[in-house]
């Protein structure tokens, strides 16, 4: 008689993946806080503003990666992690455009972009993952650095070059929020025809 198979241990929802997250969605309304302390345009204010948001971006390249290395994917941060992510980038748009500091076009089309991509994330979930493309990547890296350098307030070349570095950032966006479209119209179209090949053989 063969020994029972063990059955597989269950991922904790107290895992470091999932602290991160949890860290970083914390850190939204600290860095709100932060944000509008002492009329908004406090260089120290703005300085710890921009401290909370690196630490925000930074835990956001870490989470992931040790959930996947580490077999520590739950369900939780499946859902927690993009919403952290949405929620602390769009906290800083808004901060940064209801302060007058980045025009509202700017947010508008980031925002956009980033909610439109998750849901269509969502919508092809059933036909595959559209994986992370290094052309995404260089736009999350773009606009990590390009807001938190509005976060602070600077003057001069550092204020001109920030200014380039969110060009660069918008750019990317439009770019690859098109390229998101298209291998999500391509994926539900491979998903459909081997549903309906699976249910011609049938």
């Amino acid at each position: 008689m063969s020994a029972a198979r063990p059955l597989p241990s269950q991922v904790s929802l107290w895992n470091i993946a999932n602290i991160l997250t949890m860290v970083r969605l914390l850190l939204v309304p600290a860095f709100l806080v932060l944000m509008f302390g002492a009329g908004g345009h406090d260089p120290a204010w703005r300085s710890f503003a921009w401290a909370a948001f690196a630490i925000a971006m930074i835990t956001d390249l870490f989470d992931g990666e040790l959930a996947r290395r580490y077999n520590l994917v739950t369900d939780f941060g499946k859902i927690a992690d993009p919403i952290a992510d949405k929620a602390i980038m769009g906290a800083a748009l808004i901060s940064l455009s209801v302060l007058g500091d980045l025009p509202w076009w700017v947010t508008g089309v980031i925002l956009f972009r980033e909610l439109g991509i998750t849901l269509m994330r969502f919508w092809v979930i059933r036909h595959g993952v559209i994986p992370a493309s290094r052309g995404g990547k260089m736009k999350t890296l773009a606009q990590g650095v390009a807001v938190g350098m509005y976060i602070l307030v600077l003057t001069g070349p550092l204020a001109t070059l920030r200014f380039w570095i969110m060009g660069v950032a918008v750019v990317l966006t439009v770019v690859t929020g098109f390229d998101y479209v298209r291998q999500a119209v391509v994926l539900r179209r491979k998903g459909l025809a081997a549903r309906r090949a699976e249910a011609v053989g049938r």
